[in-house]
C-alpha cells in the first residue's frame, strides 16, 4: 500500500469540489480543454449541482459515465465513484481507465454497518465523513486520503482558501469520537450499527416482498473482512421501484401514503424510482414500516377483490355461452 496523506475539512461536501479542482489542474499544461466530470447513474446529485455551481473554466459536468466509455477519444475525465453507492448501496468500481482518467472514490458509506468490507480501501483519492461513521453529522467533519503529493497540495490549498481551515472545536470533537471508536477497534459501534441496519433492511424487505407494485434493489450476502464472515446486506437506503405501468412518479405514489422519499430524478434516474432513508431515528423508521405495511395491505386487498370478481365471473360467462340465461 502506497504512503498516503490525509486532508480534513469542515464538511465532506467541500472535499468534492476540492478534489475536482485538484485533479482538473493536475498535469493540465498538456490540454487547454476543461476536464469532463462524470458519474454513473444513479448518482449523488451534489456531484452535478456543485460542479455546475462553481462554473470553473478547468472542468464541467458531462453527465453519465457511459457517454465516455471510449476514453481514448476524450480529454481529461474525472469520474466520481460512490462505493457503496448512494442511493442503491452497490459497491461500484471505476468504469474509466487510462492516462486521461482519474477517479474520486466517495467512501463515506464504506463502513461495516452499511456494507460488507471485501478488502481494505486503497484507491488513489478517497473521501470519508464523520457523519456516516458515528452519526455526528452536526460536527461537520470530513477527510480525504490521497496518494499523489501534488493533488494533496492542491486540495489543501483549495480548502485553506475557501474556508480558512477547520474549527478547533470540530477537530477536538472529531478526535474524541474517533478515539472512542478505536478503543474497541470499532467493534462496539460497528456491531450495533450492523445489527440495527440489518434488522431494518430485513423488515423492509419482508413487507415489500408481499407486493407486486413495489420492488427493492437486489443486494446479496458477501464476505466481510472486518467481521470475518459472510454477512447479509445492511444498506443506508432503500432504492424502491414502482412496477405498475401507470405509476410513472413513484415519489407521488408514496407521498399519497404519507411516505416521503427522494425522487429518482434527484439521482438522474427515472422517476419510477424513489430513495427511502433507513438511517433516521427508530421512531421515524417505525412510522415508515407502519405506512408501508398499510400501503401493501391495501394493494393486496384490491388484488383479492379483483381475484374474487374473476372467480365469480367465470361460471357466469360459462352459463352465458351455453345460452341458459336470457
Amino acid at each position: 500500500m502506497k504512503l498516503q496523506k490525509i486532508a480534513w475539512c469542515s464538511y465532506s461536501t467541500q472535499l468534492l469540489n476540492a478534489a475536482v479542482h485538484a485533479l482538473s489542474s493536475h498535469n493540465s499544461s498538456n490540454s487547454s480543454s476543461p476536464a469532463s466530470v462524470v458519474a454513473t447513474i444513479p448518482y449523488y446529485r451534489l456531484y452535478k449541482t456543485q460542479t455546475e455551481f462553481f462554473r470553473s473554466l478547468d472542468y464541467r459536468f458531462e453527465g453519465d459515465t457511459s457517454s465516455f466509455l471510449n476514453i481514448s477519444e476524450a480529454g481529461k475525465v474525472i469520474e466520481f465513484v460512490t462505493s457503496p453507492n448512494n442511493p442503491d448501496g452497490k459497491l461500484n468500481k471505476a468504469v474509466l481507465h487510462g492516462p486521461n482518467a482519474s477517479a474520486i472514490y466517495d467512501r463515506v458509506y464504506y463502513w461495516p454497518h452499511f456494507t460488507a468490507i471485501p478488502n481494505p480501501a486503497d484507491d488513489d483519492l478517497m473521501l470519508f465523513s464523520l457523519s456516516k461513521l458515528t452519526g455526528h453529522a452536526g460536527s461537520r467533519f470530513g477527510w480525504a486520503v490521497i496518494k499523489n503529493e501534488s493533488v494533496y497540495q492542491k486540495m489543501t490549498e483549495y480548502m485553506s482558501s475557501s474556508s480558512m481551515g477547520v474549527s478547533r472545536d470540530a477537530q477536538l470533537r472529531a478526535l474524541k469520537l474517533i478515539n472512542v471508536v478505536l478503543e474497541t477497534r470499532g467493534k462496539q459501534i460497528f456491531e450495533f450499527g450492523y445489527h440495527t441496519m440489518r434488522n431494518r433492511w430485513e423488515s423492509l424487505s419482508k413487507i415489500l416482498s408481499l407486493s407486486n407494485r413495489f420492488s427493492l434493489q437486489k443486494l446479496g450476502p458477501r464476505y466481510c473482512t472486518y467481521f470475518q464472515k459472510i454477512r447479509g446486506p445492511s444498506p443506508a437506503y432503500a432504492w424502491v421501484k414502482c412496477e405498475r405501468e401507470e405509476d410513472t412518479d413513484c415519489y407521488e405514489v408514496l407521498k399519497a401514503a404519507n411516505i416521503t422519499g427522494r425522487s429518482g430524478s434527484q439521482f438522474s434516474a427515472p422517476d419510477r424510482y424513489v430513495r427511502l432513508s433507513l438511517i433516521r431515528s427508530q421512531d421515524d423508521f417505525d412510522i415508515l414500516i407502519q405506512r408501508l405495511t398499510q400501503l401493501v395491505s391495501e394493494e393486496r386487498q384490491q388484488q383479492n377483490h379483483a381475484n374474487n370478481f374473476l372467480q365469480l365471473k367465470k361460471p357466469l360467462m360459462s352459463t352465458l355461452r351455453r345460452g341458459l340465461v336470457y
